[in-house]
């Protein structure tokens, strides 16, 4: 019997190390590891994460499901609860539902019960700031939970990136930059999310032409990233580049046939005056 559960324990390590690899941040590995003794909760979680990244309706359903799945296989696991919140929100920005408000109401449920399942947990206090945001445009909650997040993982690129992220919708981007550059020091393959609001940030501040190409590269990699390529009709309408900007707004809704300029601006959250301002660009780009 000792020698099953010595070969049980051997091929757990191996099929741990072997998702852990296929991770962009292999930070993720341990990290989605906290909180459950569940080996087929954790790589339902690993799994989710794999879809977190890619910002389309489909990707973010199955985000949401494989972490639903994980919770139903462990009710005290805190980062599955956050992922769905997560997912939720995601779905929320991308219209996805016909009453955001109820789901929304769910997000925040699902936020606020991973942290205090696990206090200490860096990607419950991000990701409910994230909803907090994404919500309620609570921008002064959000970044207090972005700052709480590096506080509990100082050396975390996931708890940099949120927080930079919270700092450039609050109407703060020249402060998410270097925010965004330390994340990249800390993960050498940075996440998408954490590349186009970079480029997000880039905009807000004017600097088109260090954004474009941020967009450019995201979108070769990733060219289903619907959000990514609304940033990029955006950028390059406020660049003067109105050929291209049109020709990325046919791609979106080529990809979107139900794209909703209102529903967008709506579930955007960057502060007010930004909103605006992209709102604007992306009509003259042709998007209604």
């Amino acid at each position: 019997m000792k020698d099953i559960f010595a070969i049980q324990d051997e091929i757990t390590i191996k099929i741990l190390k072997a998702m852990g690899e296929k991770l962009t941040h292999r930070e993720q590995a341990s990290m989605v590891a906290r909180g459950t003794r569940n080996l087929e909760a954790y790589l339902k979680l690993l799994l989710a994460y794999e879809h977190r990244n890619i910002f389309n309706k489909e990707s973010q359903a199955r985000f949401r499901q494989l972490s639903e799945e994980a919770i139903a296989m462990d009710s005290g696991y805190a980062l599955a609860y956050s992922f769905a919140a997560v997912a939720i929100g995601n779905e929320v920005w991308l219209g996805a539902y016909k009453n955001p408000k109820e789901a929304c109401q769910r997000a925040m449920e699902l936020a606020q019960k991973a942290v205090a399942i696990d206090d200490s947990l860096a990607q419950a206090h991000q990701n409910l700031g994230y909803i907090y945001i994404i919500c309620n445009k609570d921008y002064e909650k959000g970044i207090a939970e972005g700052e709480r997040a590096v506080a509990l993982e100082p050396n975390s690129a996931e708890a940099y990136t949120q927080l930079g992220i919270h700092l450039s919708w609050g109407g703060h981007p020249e402060e998410a930059i270097p925010i965004f550059k330390k994340a990249m020091r800390l993960s050498p393959i940075p996440p998408g999310r954490l590349v186009m609001n970079l480029a997000n940030a880039y905009r807000s501040i004017g600097q088109y032409e260090e954004a474009i190409p941020i967009y450019k590269k995201i979108l070769q990699e990733q060219p289903g990233q619907v959000l990514s390529r609304i940033s990029f009709a955006a950028t390059l309408m406020l660049a003067g580049r109105e050929d291209e900007a049109r020709a990325e707004a046919a791609e979106v809704m080529r990809l979107d046939p139900k794209f909703s300029l209102e529903r967008y601006a709506k579930a955007l959250p960057f502060i007010q005056p930004e909103v605006d301002r992209v709102i604007d660009a992306l009509r003259k780009a042709g998007l209604k």
